[in-house]
This record gives structure tokens, sequence and C-alpha cells, in this order.
């Protein structure tokens, strides 16, 4: 069989989508005077505008007879659920791992995914275009990483290639620069198998599911036995066990960046299916006379959770479009159809949902895609998930990565053990040095802006789950009080330079807020409510100097992440289209204070 699977994997800006767009361009598949934009698989805004890639892409390109199918995966760990479920379609893996970074937390993730699903791997050491590289280096410590991992001893005999994506070339020497990505090329072909043929009735499992105005939902994945037909009749076998029967419309191949409609696909390819409406990721779609399952997808579980719940501030409905409990969970019902490592449960005795991901980014990504499409809410602050493991409570531990000039080691070991933070290992590459932490997921929240600060935006973070630990004990979060609107109204100039002195600003003069509302933090631990809407009187008399121009500091604007990380307990994030404000969860001041007083009864 003259078909490749391959997956593309690796650490965070590696440079995978970049490769992935050399290889199409080589192949072909644009017209010569077709405009063609870097990283354009990154078609999300948001992986654009965060050049990270979120969503798994396929496509495939033909070489010396062969039809490759490549999968681009997200390098992040954070969309772990992403990479479990495609690495299913693969039987090798191109691993690539920068030419100075080397291997990185992200790096051993990907790696122990793939091998855990024995792909066969080639490894690509890019970026040698960088005039820091250090490929030998870079080698011994893939070797070691693939140890470590329990690679056995066919996977540790992996071809070893040279390359720049950046300028689409691979080499089989540190030595040599090539002209092109043939040596890649011919390594796929050579070295990762073909699919197996199984003959049979029909197997295949989604993994993916597309979505279209026109023609609903899509299924994505590989045929794993037998064959599919346009009109043929299948069963649908859900992963509760559940069999439903239903009928296949069309099917398209994938070739170049294209879906185009084929009368049947063969065991081994990768096609996307139109027809069963009622199609979940990690379903099987068989013969209809002989229903068999295939194994379920296994996904790590989440270790991070938030409360969502509908916007009830005074500002409701004045910026979004989906603004009622009704909206918020049917779309998120609808989400985690399409990312098996997400959780939705109602919240007891309330309208708020329970949300469950594997992390800041993975749940920031979902709030900043809700309210592009123009969703309102709030949520809560992020919570870790505990376990109870041997009788004694567990907590998820993170790897910690942070590289920065050896000069600043001390303050990041300083910012970093406050949050219960274990230094295991530094590391000196190219006059900087890299620090490696073992830390509580719960110590994340907080700790990039803390890093940044404490390194004048020189530190480079990078971290992955990596296991349960007993318990740490206490971290704590925010140091300083808030300060809280007292009534509703545009904030003034007047009275915000008045209160300069009791600590800084989160909205600018002439800004609209409502009571409740956090528009600043106070320099001492506790809250304050201050009125932000006083003016100034007016007098009959003018004094030289007395109306001198007001000076005030530029107000702290917080990014989406930010805000998350920001909010203590009994406060929230109100998201809207257009805004991202901090508020109080009790937004009356007497509501707050007396269910503080029953709190302290109870």
């Amino acid at each position: 069989m003259n078909i490749r699977n391959v997956a593309i994997i690796a650490h965070v800006d590696h440079g995978k989508t970049t490769l992935v767009d050399k290889l199409l361009i080589q192949s072909k598949i644009f017209r010569d005077n077709q405009e063609v934009r870097d990283c354009f698989l990154d078609s999300n805004d948001l992986e654009r505008e965060r050049g990270i890639t979120i969503l798994s892409k396929n496509i495939s390109i033909t070489y010396g007879g062969h039809k490759i199918n490549i999968i681009d995966t997200p390098g992040h760990s954070d969309f772990g659920g992403e990479v479990e479920r495609v690495l299913k379609m693969a039987d090798g893996a191109i691993l690539l791992v920068d030419s100075f970074e080397g291997a990185m937390p992200q790096t051993r993730f990907v790696l122990q995914k793939a091998l855990s699903f024995n792909l066969t791997p080639i490894l690509v050491i890019n970026k040698m275009d960088k005039p820091n590289r250090r490929p030998a280096e870079v080698l011994d410590e893939v070797y070691d990483l693939f140890i470590d991992l329990g690679a056995d001893d066919e996977q540790m005999e992996f071809p070893v290639l040279y390359a720049s994506s950046r300028f689409g070339w691979s080499s089989l020497s540190p030595d040599v620069q090539g002209t092109d990505l043939t040596p890649l090329l011919d390594a796929v072909i050579t070295s990762i198998p073909p699919p197996k043929e199984t003959e049979g009735p029909l197997q295949m499992q989604v993994t993916t599911v597309d979505y279209s105005d026109y023609v609903g939902r899509i299924a994505i994945g590989r045929i794993f036995r037998g064959t599919i037909r346009s009109g043929m009749p299948v069963s649908v076998i859900k992963r509760d066990g559940f069999t439903q029967k239903s009928v296949v419309k069309d099917v398209f191949l994938f070739e170049g960046l294209q879906r185009n409609k084929a009368a049947e696909v063969p065991c081994g390819d990768i096609c996307a299916v139109l027809g069963p409406e009622d199609i979940d990721i990690g379903d099987t779609i068989s013969d209809v006379d002989y229903p068999e399952p295939l194994p379920i997808i296994p996904v790590d579980e989440p270790t991070m959770s938030m409360t969502f719940s509908h916007n009830d501030s005074p500002f409701f409905g004045k910026e979004g479009r989906y603004v009622t409990s009704r909206h918020l969970r049917d779309r998120l019902h609808r989400e985690i159809k399409s990312d098996v490592a997400l959780r939705v449960e109602a919240a007891p005795g309330t309208e708020s949902l329970k949300v469950y991901g594997r992390g800041i980014l993975h749940l920031s990504i979902l709030i900043e895609t809700m309210r592009r499409e123009g969703y309102e809410f709030q949520v809560g602050q992020p919570h870790v998930i505990y376990k109870e493991i041997n009788n004694r409570k567990a907590e998820p531990i993170e790897l910690l990565i942070v590289d920065i000039p050896a000069d600043l080691s001390g303050r990041v070991i300083e910012v970093v053990g406050k949050k219960r933070g274990e230094l295991k290992k530094i590391d000196s590459i190219g006059g900087r040095s890299r620090l490696e932490f073992h830390i509580p997921a719960r110590g994340m929240i907080g700790l990039r802006n803390r890093l940044l600060n404490a390194t004048a935006g020189e530190a480079v973070i990078h971290h992955q789950f990596y296991q349960y630990e007993p318990f740490k004990g206490s971290i704590p979060h925010r140091q300083n009080g808030v300060l809280i609107s007292m009534q509703d109204g545009p904030a003034t100039a007047y009275a915000l330079d008045a209160l300069q002195a009791r600590g800084r600003f989160f909205i600018a003069p002439g800004e609209v807020v409502y009571e409740g509302q956090i528009v600043g933090e106070h320099n001492k631990e506790e809250d304050m409510v201050v009125n932000v809407q006083k003016a100034k009187k007016l007098t009959n008399m003018r004094a030289s100097g007395s109306d001198e121009a007001v000076k005030l500091s530029p107000p702290v604007v917080f990014s989406l992440e930010e805000a998350l990380e920001y909010i203590n307990e009994g406060e929230r994030v109100e998201i809207t289209p257009k805004s991202i404000r901090l508020r109080k969860k009790i937004l009356g001041e007497w509501e707050r204070r007396k269910a503080d007083r029953l709190e302290s009864r109870a």
C-alpha cells in the first residue's frame, strides 16, 4: 500500500506548522502566482494571534508515487486531548526538536504519547539556521529522553535529520545545508511502515468532528478494517456501547488542503464521512451486520476546574448576543462533543456549570473563543482537582522549566519557592540558565506574571503535568485587597486622583462602572469600598493653581489569563465580547458583609 500516515509532534514553537507549510509548497499544491501566507494551517484567529496550534489539522501530499497523510498536532500539554486522539490515526511520528532549546517539557509529553501508541519515530533537529545551534548536545538529550521514557530497541533506532523549516531544507548531516525537504520525505517513505491491510467488515474510529452549516456534522478518522463506501448502511457504536444504524451519504479523501469526494476509501487511509448525524469523537463506524467497536481512545484526566455562570451584573445583555444560562449550557455541551479532555457538570443548587480542563490555557482558550462568538457570562477562580491516594490528599504537580539569563537565577528560585516549587535541576546553555522545578499546579496560578516582573520580561516559561503527589501545604495567593466601586456611574479624574494614594487602578476616567465592580488594587491586605464617581464641587471662586491638570498613572489592563490568575474566592471575571471586568460575586456591600457573617458563624 502506497500510503503513509505520519503525525508531526513537537514542543511549542519548535516549527511544526512552518515545516508543514514548506512541505505543501514543495509538493506544488499551490498555483505559481498564488499568495501563500506563513502558518496558513493555523486558520483559527486565536492560533495566529498566539502563535500556537490549538486544533489538529489533516492534509496530504504526494511524493514518489506515495500518498503521505500528515497530521499537524498541538504542542502544548493543555491540548493533550487533541494530541491523544489524532495520534491514533498515525503509524509514525516526526519529532521536531529545536537545535538550541533541545528537549523541552512538551517534547517529553508528545513523545511519551507517540511511544505509547507504538509509532515509528523520525527525529528532526530543527532550526539549524540558528547561529547558536548545538545539534550534538541536543541529539544526546533526545537519546536520554527516549531511554527515560522506556523506548524499546526498535524505537531507539530512529533516523536523524537536520533541518530548517523556516528555509525549507533538510539534511542527513549537521554540517551540510540541504536544498529542499527531499531527505525528510525519503525518510518518511523508507522508515515509517505502511498501514496494515486488515480484511473484514468495516471499522473506522472517529477522531475529529467537523461541522458545516450546510451539511451538518462531519466525522473524520482512519479506516482500520474493511472499506467505506458512499451510500452504504453502517452502524455507529457510541462510547457507552449503544449502537444506532445510519447511512453514509458521502466520503471524502484529503488531497492537499482539500477534501475531495470519493466513491470509496480503503483500509489504512484517512477520510471524512458525511451522513451519521449523532456522531461523536471516539465512536466507531462499523459494518451494519457486524457492529464491532474499536478500543476507546484514552485521555488524561482534567487537573483544573472553573465555575461558569450567566452574567448578573448591571451591564447584563449590553454587549453580548448569547446571555442566558441556557445559551451557556448549550454551548458548553456542544464543546465537549469535540474536546474529549473537557468535562462539564451542573453545580448543585444553582444554574452554574462546573467546567473541568487540562489547565488555565485550555480553559482560557475556550473562554476567549466563546466571547468572540458573542457569549456573555462570568467565571470564578480556577481550582485544581485533588485526589485521594492511599488515604492521603494528593494534588497535581507540574514540571516547570524556566530559561533566564544566568544572573537572574536567584530571583526565579525565590519566586518559585514561595509557591512551593522545588528546584530539581540547573543547566547552563549558551550563557543562560535552565531551571527545572516540581511545583503544585495551584502554584502556577499567577506565577507567570510574577516571574516576568521579577526578571524584567526575560523569563521563558514552560510547564506540563507531571504526576499527583501528597498535598504540599498552603500557598499564598494575592497579597493585597481590592478597591471596589461604591455605586454605578462613570469614574471621574477628580475621584481617581484623590484615591491614587490608596492603590493602583484598573479603570480610566470616564469609564462607566457599577457597584461591586473591582476597580483597582488596594495597597493593604483588606478590601476597600471607594467612590470613583465623586465630582469636584463647583464654586464661584478660583485661586491660582487650584485647577491644575490632574496627573493619573495609566490603568492596569488585564489579559484574560491575567484576570483569571488575579481573582480570589468570592470574586468573578465578567466576560463579554467587548470587555473583561473584575467584580465581586456579591455586588452589594451590605449583602457581602451579611454573607461574611453567616460564613464565619458556620
